[in-house]
């Protein structure tokens, strides 16, 4: 990929378990600091408390910033929006609204608040309707683009657990074919009591904290968070003496539609989207530093994962971040991009926490110990349900 062609992250804002900002999980990723634990956002009456990575219920959205009624997935969307906009530098009354697109991914975003609501219909009672309009006015892309009035291309992404890597590579194509200059790219999402349930009837989540690609692996913890890029053309950076820390070269998407929830056994789907990214990149395996791989600690997943990674990918070292932040969800492919961006920036990554022991039945394992990375391109994949895969290719900056 050309220079001309590259799509430049100028801001990164995140907030998940590890930290309030992308400084403190920067600070976090090497300190091997895995605090997972009982549901405190909502009340759990199953005999079993799955353990969750929950964000510090205060967050860090200034009272002058924040809507009243802001709800928790729009919340953590906009304080990681802020974050990233500080970073950036902008002045947002300078650049053209119309040429500033708002993309972000989401899986459970404000649809599962209003529990009550939906009792009370069952019960064939008269509910207050505030929750429904509540819930229309929540779509977090929309809530974005309206809270800040921007009025270029807006769309929410809800692609089950690839959602936020989608949204990621497709603000970076709306850059690319020149319909914006500026997106805001990212993806947000909060626990909430359905996907709590929902995960624990499937049977993947685990009751000790995650452990990807363990010999002892047994499911996944959920988790919550969101982070936000501010992404730039080349030529507006340029036109205003601007610097990209890190860059979009590559995006890779595919569906292998195997299965509504497993991944297909040969991975054929992430092997299809590894490929893409590639070769919309330029760029040869042996150029890539990492992998931050998906990595959810369930058995299917993290089989399948390994097979691709040790064949398209040998010897390149990968981890799962997951084991620090839970499954975000939604959020999950913004998160962990952030994370492989702040790995890149420390020259290092850290050993894949909750890996112990390798599993004899995987072809290749995660780093077992804080490693020191030599080149700029890491990739960041995401698997979702429904057997749709989203990779994208992440490049430092040359210093």
């Amino acid at each position: 990929m050309s220079n001309a062609n590259r799509v430049a992250i100028t801001g990164l804002g995140c907030i998940c378990a590890l930290g309030g900002d992308a400084k403190a999980c920067q600070e976090a990723l090497f300190q091997k600091r895995r605090e997972p634990g009982p549901p405190t956002l909502f009340q759990n009456t199953l005999q079993i408390a799955y353990p969750v990575f929950e964000v510090s219920t205060t967050l860090p959205v200034a009272s002058h910033v924040a809507p009243q009624g802001l709800l928790r997935t729009n919340a953590l969307a906009l304080a990681a929006t802020e974050e990233a906009l500080q970073e950036a530098g902008l002045l947002l009354s300078t650049i053209d609204p119309l040429r500033i697109g708002v993309c972000i991914g989401t899986t459970v975003g404000c649809s599962f608040n209003d529990l009550e609501f939906y009792a009370e219909f069952l019960r064939r009672q008269k509910p207050d309707m505030a929750p429904v309009f509540r819930y229309l006015d929540s779509n977090t892309g929309t809530f974005l683009a309206r809270h800040y009035g921007f009025l270029g291309p807006c769309q929410t992404v809800t692609n089950a657990c690839s959602s936020s890597t989608d949204a990621i590579g497709i603000g970076a194509e709306w850059i690319r074919a020149g319909i914006c200059d500026l997106v805001i790219a990212g993806g947000s999402d909060e626990l909430s009591r359905v996907t709590y349930y929902g995960f624990g009837s499937l049977m993947v989540t685990s009751t000790e904290p995650c452990r990807p690609f363990d010999k002892d692996r047994k499911g996944l913890n959920l988790g919550e968070g969101a982070a936000m890029f501010i992404l730039e053309s080349e030529n507006r950076l340029k036109a205003r003496h601007g610097r990209g820390h890190t860059y979009v070269i590559g995006y890779g998407a595919s569906c292998d539609a195997y299965h509504l929830t497993a991944p297909s056994p040969e991975g054929a789907g992430l092997r299809s989207a590894i490929q893409k990214a590639l070769a919309a990149s330029g760029r040869k395996p042996e150029e890539i530093a990492f992998v931050n791989a998906h990595g959810t600690g369930t058995p299917d997943n993290d089989k399948v994962e390994s097979k691709v990674l040790h064949d398209l990918l040998p010897g390149i070292p990968f981890l799962s971040t997951k084991g620090f932040t839970g499954h975000t969800l939604g959020a999950a492919g913004a998160v962990e991009a952030a994370l492989t961006i702040l790995s890149l920036k420390e020259g290092k990554i850290p050993a894949s926490p909750g890996f112990a022991e390798a599993d004899p039945a995987l072809p290749s394992a995660p780093v077992s110990q804080t490693t020191t990375i030599t080149g700029r391109v890491a990739i960041s994949e995401s698997l979702a349900f429904g057997g749709h895969n989203s990779v994208i290719m992440l490049e430092a900056a040359d210093d």
